[in-house]
């Protein structure tokens, strides 16, 4: 056969291909639906080829077994015998001696908590336990507008924001602490921990990069964990070190797909109560194009002229910031927190944040309560200088004159970290289950003598840090808050009897 019969074959039964093709109920149709669909679009026809030609081969695909078992199957006797071996994990590691004896001997406040304060054993002590820098907790207008509001709104909004609970004094609170900060919008949460560890996974997800402070407090731990990113780690307010862990995963990442990359720091560090330097960290994250997440709880409401924070305090403008985040509950003697920036940042968290959106909204009252704290704050300058002095008389008193401790804390900040001087654990060559006992000894002492002050609480190691990458532990050490409800000389007597009792249990020790 030529190429000429073979022409001629190939159009015959081309023809009677068609023929046979429009004897077909509704052929017609779709000969006139296909050529119509190539002279609009070509492309279109190409990809409804392609999509008929895998739904060919997928149904002719071989078919395969999904109940197939491929497990060892086991008797009835083996699996009793491993079901009374199995010893569940307990829920909680079991105390230890020491956290026995340190709770049967803890103090139990009777009645509003104050600069003094009564104990179930009918004793009245100093109280540099708690955080009630401005003596607010017994303030009679501050506790009047919150009766007040509670006889309005009741106890409770018993639903999330975004499910009525939103009150029109939540609505108040949140442009109250816009205005005050200076930001164009923010969000306030119903409890002060679940708020930075919601807004960290409601902007980082799995793939995403987070650097953050070694020393940063648990509730930003707990948010890195549950956002499942990638965590870099720097040495505490090292700021080498950090532009060092910038620039690698810059370098690392350049020709990655593009990944969301944020800095996670604190104004006044929990663990160790000492200041970020925001102004070197706000020229790293614009240098290297990192968003930048900012935990204020302990500084909002502490520092800057008006109580604004550490963003008021060094003079950076709070737009630098991506994402503020402070407490109501501590300075402000309310409940809750909050979350400042953008309106894009805070409308996200509207919907994304699962301490926002799965929570019932914060009481009426504690809202009204942040509110009326920050209008006195901004009319009331004296309230953080007289704070402040009495700082200055309690520094007086320990940093410099014990032979014992030193404070890590910043000289504006009202809890007063003292941990054991470095010299003095290493001549006695203490562990910290030593220190920490040690240290309890010096709270009872105190207590002993009408000073009731805590220690600093143990934490977990970071996130994803074996014990030997350890390169940051948390050392134990004292909490002494300073209150302005202490006159100058009650502050330099508590003092007297903190200093003292360092000595007594340290020379004890010998």
């Amino acid at each position: 056969m030529d190429l000429h019969d073979a022409h001629g074959w190939l159009i015959d039964l081309l023809n009677n291909i068609s023929v046979q093709f429009q004897k077909v109920p509704g052929s017609a149709i779709f000969l006139r639906y296909v050529k119509s669909s190539y002279q609009n679009d070509p492309v279109r026809s190409a990809v409804e080829l392609f999509l008929f030609l895998f739904a060919v081969r997928y149904l002719l695909a071989p078919k395969y077994s999904t109940s197939k078992k491929s497990y060892v199957k086991l008797t009835d006797e083996e699996i009793d015998e491993l079901v009374d071996e199995w010893v569940p994990e307990p829920l909680v590691a079991p105390q230890t001696s020491f956290e026995e004896a340190e709770n049967e001997k803890r103090p139990v406040i009777v009645g509003p908590t104050g600069p003094k304060s009564k104990l179930a054993n009918g004793r009245v002590v100093t109280n540099v336990a708690s955080y009630n820098f401005y003596n607010l907790a017994g303030n009679e207008t501050v506790k009047e507008k919150a009766i007040q509001t509670l006889r309005t709104y009741g106890v409770g909004p018993c639903g999330p924001p975004g499910f009525y609970g939103t009150q029109d004094v939540h609505q108040k609170t949140e442009a109250d602490i816009s205005a005050h900060l200076g930001t164009t919008a923010c969000i306030v949460y119903a409890q002060a921990f679940s708020t930075i560890s919601s807004v960290i996974p409601a902007f980082s997800k799995r793939g995403d990069i987070i650097v953050a402070d070694k020393a940063v407090n648990f509730a930003i731990r707990k948010g890195m964990q549950i956002s499942r990113s990638s965590i870099r780690w720097y040495e505490h307010n090292d700021m080498v070190d950090l532009q060092n862990v910038l620039a690698s995963v810059v370098k690392e990442q350049a020709k990655k797909p593009l990944t969301r990359r944020f800095i996670v720091t604190e104004g006044l560090f929990e663990n160790l109560g000492d200041m970020v330097d925001l102004v070197k960290v706000v020229e790293l994250r614009h240098r290297y194009k990192f968003r930048l997440i900012l935990d204020e709880t302990w500084s909002f409401g502490v520092l800057g002229r008006t109580g604004a924070g550490v963003t008021e305090h060094q003079g950076v403008n709070v737009k630098e910031v991506d994402m503020l985040v402070g407490s109501l509950a501590g300075p402000l003697c309310a409940g809750g927190g909050f979350c400042a920036g953008s309106s894009e940042i805070v409308e996200h968290q509207r919907l994304s944040a699962s301490a926002y959106t799965f929570s019932a909204a914060l009481p009426a009252m504690l809202a009204t309560t942040a509110s009326e704290v920050l209008a006195m704050l901004e009319s009331n300058s004296e309230m953080l200088t007289q704070v402040r002095e009495n700082i200055k008389t309690m520094w007086g008193q320990l940093d410099p004159r014990s032979e014992w401790v030193h404070c890590t804390s910043a000289v504006e900040n009202p809890i007063m970290i003292l941990v054991l001087k470095a010299e003095v654990v290493a001549s006695r060559k203490l562990s910290i289950s030593e220190q920490e006992q040690l240290l309890q000894e010096m709270v009872d002492e105190a207590l002993a003598n009408g000073v009731m002050m805590t220690r600093l609480k143990s934490m977990p190691r970071g996130i994803n840090i074996t014990a030997k990458e350890v390169g940051w532990e948390l050392q134990p050490g004292l909490k002494v808050c300073l209150s302005l409800g202490l006159s100058r000389k009650e502050v330099e007597r508590t003092g007297t009897v903190i200093r003292h009792a360092i000595t007594k249990v340290m020379k004890a020790r010998r």
